[in-house]
């Protein structure tokens, strides 16, 4: 069974041969070493006209070529969902190395001194107001470079014989909302409810047309960016999201499910206020069910006897304990995700956020050795 057979058939709750393995962030330069990939350099980017810089970010070959070391490196750890982009790519070069992406999103390179990883962050907003906004040319859908990016995925796929699932990816609602004017701003911002519409609108549309057009050209399964919330709570109140973002988001899966696609949807945070919504919009698989909020009332175990039958988990073991937890500590939660949580299918093998710099070598063999050793069906792990 190749990796996209193993992930849709998980998503339809059907067991495959074996437990999927994903992870939505890979920055370590110590554990790609260990398997034989030499992690790139950081490079910065000149300060090209925005046409030059926007053909260059959108170019099938450069795309190609940066897919090429990560998706080596996910076949040998045994990682079936790979991703391409399909927007957020760079708009304009800044002072200071400061990339603002085509969203208004004001983004930088930074480097983990201890290893050199290169980890590309979020430093704040391009807009000031309202205005900025409406002055800004927003991302057209129908760009060449976001078919590119899918293209040059699938690409790479076929020439690593389908051993890893090229899945696109694009921002959706909220994130590329609110962090293109930083939380305060747009806190402001969102209290007129004209403006709040016209933004999430802007960004509803865009997500809409990109999906349908990936949907044309038979992608299977779609991951959306767009964080929610944080570790206590929602960035903004349920009835805003019921108002702006989820009319979108029913939309947007509707369209994926005429064309026999999957929506994963990222979303960081407490979500509980809103979980039944998002099931309710058509989300198929949800990343990462993150096991560091406040709320111990969110926790995998117990949505999964909830909602189970409903949506299939993708997650959760935590990042914190990746770093400093006990190897048992770390083996003994990675079981019971596969023992209660993989039976049936619905589960996609993954931590509880992404995996960083400050994750150890040891615990990392650790954890996906767990994976390898007990994430074959017909599951039986010991309790």
């Amino acid at each position: 069974m190749n990796a996209e057979e193993r992930v849709i058939k998980t998503i339809n709750h059907e067991e495959p041969d074996k437990v999927p393995y994903f992870e939505s962030a890979f920055t370590n330069n110590t554990i790609m070493k260990h398997f034989g990939v030499e992690p790139g350099s950081l490079t910065s980017i000149p300060k090209l006209p925005e046409k030059m810089l926007k053909k260059l970010s959108g170019s099938k070959r450069i795309l190609k070529s940066g897919y090429k070391k990560t998706y080596e490196f996910a076949r040998r750890v045994g990682m079936d969902i790979v991703l391409s982009i399909s927007s957020l790519f760079p708009r304009k070069v800044l002072g200071g190395g400061i990339i603002v992406d085509e969203f208004g999103r004001m983004m930088r390179n930074e480097i983990y001194e201890k290893d050199g990883t290169i980890i590309y962050g979020y430093v704040g907003g391009y807009f000031k107001n309202f205005e900025d906004f409406e002055s800004w040319e927003h991302p057209d859908p129908q760009w060449e470079g976001r078919v590119n990016g899918f293209i040059a995925g699938k690409e790479v796929q076929k020439k690593m014989n389908d051993e890893i699932f090229a899945v696109p990816s694009t921002a959706a609602l909220m994130e590329v909302s609110w962090e293109c004017f930083g939380i305060e701003t747009f806190s402001r911002v969102i209290a007129k409810s004209k403006q709040a519409k016209a933004i999430f609108d802007e960004r509803g549309k865009f997500a809409l047309e990109v999906v349908k057009i990936l949907g044309e050209l038979e992608a299977k399964l779609i991951l959306l960016w767009d964080d929610y919330g944080f570790k206590n709570g929602l960035f903004m109140s349920p009835r805003n999201y019921r108002t702006y973002v989820f009319p979108w988001l029913k939309r947007i899966c509707e369209a994926a499910h005429k064309k026999d696609c999957k929506i994963l949807l990222h979303s960081d945070g407490d979500l509980t206020e809103i979980f039944e919504d998002i099931i309710a919009c058509g989300v198929d698989a949800l990343n990462p069910i993150e096991p560091t909020t406040a709320n111990p009332e969110y926790d995998i175990f117990k949505l999964n006897q909830k909602y189970g039958d409903n949506i299939t988990f993708v997650g959760n073991v935590s990042p914190v304990m990746l770093a400093t937890g006990e190897i048992s500590e770390i083996e003994e939660y990675s079981k019971r995700l596969i023992r209660e949580l993989a039976p049936g299918g619905g589960y996609i093998f993954s931590s509880g956020h992404s995996i960083n710099p400050a994750v150890t070598l040891d615990r990392y063999l650790a954890y996906i050795g767990v994976k390898n050793k007990y994430g074959k069906y017909p599951i039986h792990v010991p309790d």
